[in-house]
């Protein structure tokens, strides 16, 4: 499908998908999506010294650069994706701008530049693993301490929100572990409970009444 550079709400690039009516981020902002449901209502809230993520969607790598400039910590990143964005795609997000991370520019070149299907030391404290997989296929157990759920609306793949995708999310996780996803339709949290989730609403990004939150007890 044809796809398309954007810019959001807050200056930085998107892209998106005219067939669907679809774009990676949101429109209102993509750094301002990332901070407010994936490091603010996720990274920020897990207390451990060494944290495990696994990110559904890697997409254009930005969930995954900014929980790099934003985490003190050890992480041990996983990102999932089943359409890889292309090299030149990439070159034409201006995230590195709006970030003003021009120091960091040579890591986010590095996230996209290592293989696939292979564990990379990104730095001292930050591991990459990118998978090219259909989130179907996702089968770990008991090893994450957080999932960034950033697949695609419901509206344009309600087979990505499903109770067998968040059987196979509730089961990734540790105990205590947290998924969060910029998702507050009704629809996904009767889905999150069913599998066994303690789901909480909370404010969401500009442009969202809502966010979810969902917790293994």
């Amino acid at each position: 499908m044809k796809r398309e550079i954007i810019i959001t709400s807050d200056g930085s690039t998107s892209i998106q998908i005219p067939e669907w009516n679809e774009q990676y981020h949101s429109k209102n902002g993509s750094i301002n999506e990332t901070y407010h449901v994936f490091i603010n209502s996720g990274l920020k809230v897990v207390s451990s010294d060494k944290v495990s993520i696994l990110e559904i969607g890697f997409g254009t790598g930005l969930n995954c650069f900014i929980t790099y400039l934003e985490s003190k910590r050890q992480i041990d990143y996983v990102g999932v994706e089943a359409y890889p964005v292309i090299a030149e795609e990439i070159e034409k997000m201006n995230f590195i701008a709006v970030l003003n991370a021009e120091k960091e520019s040579t890591v986010f070149k590095k996230m996209h530049d290592v293989s696939w299907e292979k564990k990379h030391q990104i730095s001292d404290s930050f591991w990459l693993t990118k998978r090219k997989q259909f989130f179907e296929d996702i089968k770990d157990e008991d090893a994450f301490h957080l999932i960034y759920f950033d697949a695609f609306g419901a509206r344009v793949q309600p087979e990505l929100w499903t109770e067998e995708i968040f059987a196979k999310m509730f089961n990734a996780l540790k105990e205590n572990g947290i998924l969060v996803t910029y998702s507050a339709k009704g629809s996904v949290r009767r889905v999150m409970q069913a599998v066994g989730f303690d789901v909480e609403r909370l404010p969401g990004p500009p442009g969202k009444r809502e966010m979810l939150r969902g917790i293994k007890k």
